[in-house]
């Protein structure tokens, strides 16, 4: 029996557990907030080439989801003095990534692209396919579906991820003769992906305080961690090491949401990442976080 076979009762053993605190199996991740130059500028790419909606706006900042779901996925701040991301990256946001519902809404985004002239990037990660793009501002995107879960693989407790070619043929030819219409309910924020410059200093932080389990950590210069299970909710890698970090005046990621269930939740996986020595601080009954590279995470309770 291969690892990937294993018996249910096994997939406790996947994985690499955090020695004390762990979130709750069903923690999920809510929205990404940047701060971007020119709102009308990143409003019309986003709306343009990613399908998304303005759910809500203001002077300042816009609120984006899919079409027929009210749920935020992404928040735009305007800076207009914003600095662009470098070609090299800073440390902090590598790219958020979106996950479609299924793969033929993928096989119609990809379709879409193609017939609007849009140059992207494209991978298999035998987990999920991905479509990797860069907003007006230099900030990294990933659109993607997951396979099912029973045709993920394991090395032992190990999941198994590549980077291979995608079959865009494929793809396309899973979304039938469906045109694109935009991003359908359903779609999420699948993960967060950040350059960090210390593998270590990462796993102390998302691993060992916040509480995410190790998923992926022989991958090159990488380290993938989720709750219950998933491929990952946050990718780290220190391919941009020697970089300098984000700062308040370039364009960046100010901040993401990851959903506990419950207050208490929120509050003890809090605890836990400032008793760890890390700066933490309350608002509004939400607590939000900072990483060791000055990236904020927000910790939400999906019931109040």
């Amino acid at each position: 029996m291969t690892t990937s076979q294993m018996p249910e009762s096994a997939e406790g053993q996947r994985g690499i557990r955090p020695r004390e605190y762990r979130l709750p199996e069903s923690t999920r991740l809510g929205s990404v907030r940047l701060q971007v130059a020119d709102l009308d500028r990143s409003v019309l790419f986003y709306e343009r080439f990613l399908g998304m909606r303005v759910i809500r706006r203001t002077d300042d900042s816009v609120g984006l989801g899919a079409y027929g779901d009210d749920r935020e996925i992404v928040h735009l701040r305007q800076l207009e003095s914003a600095r662009p991301v470098p070609k090299r990256g800073l440390l902090g946001l590598y790219h958020f990534a979106i996950l479609l519902p299924d793969r033929a809404s993928l096989g119609r985004f990809v379709a879409h692209l193609a017939e609007i002239g849009a140059r992207a990037g494209m991978s298999d990660h035998s987990v999920s396919e991905a479509v990797y793009l860069t907003d007006p501002d230099g900030l990294g995107i990933e659109v993607y579906a997951d396979r099912p879960r029973d045709a993920w693989r394991y090395d032992e407790r190990q999941l198994h991820m590549t980077t291979n070619q995608l079959d865009v043929d494929d793809l396309v030819r899973a979304a039938g003769a469906e045109k694109w219409t935009g991003m359908p309910p359903g779609t999420v924020l699948g993960h967060v992906h950040l350059y960090v410059d210390d593998i270590d200093k990462a796993a102390a932080f998302y691993h060992d305080a916040l509480g995410f389990d190790k998923v992926v950590w022989s991958y090159p210069g990488a380290l993938f961690l989720s709750a219950g299970g998933y491929h990952h909710h946050l990718g780290t890698n220190t391919w941009a090491k020697g970089a300098p970090r984000a700062t308040d005046a370039d364009a960046r990621l100010l901040e993401w949401e990851i959903i506990v269930p419950t207050p208490k939740d929120a509050e003890e996986a809090a605890r836990h990442v400032k008793g760890a020595g890390y700066e933490v601080k309350q608002e509004a009954g939400e607590w939000v976080l900072t990483d060791p590279w000055g990236t904020s995470l927000r910790l939400v309770a999906e019931f109040k």
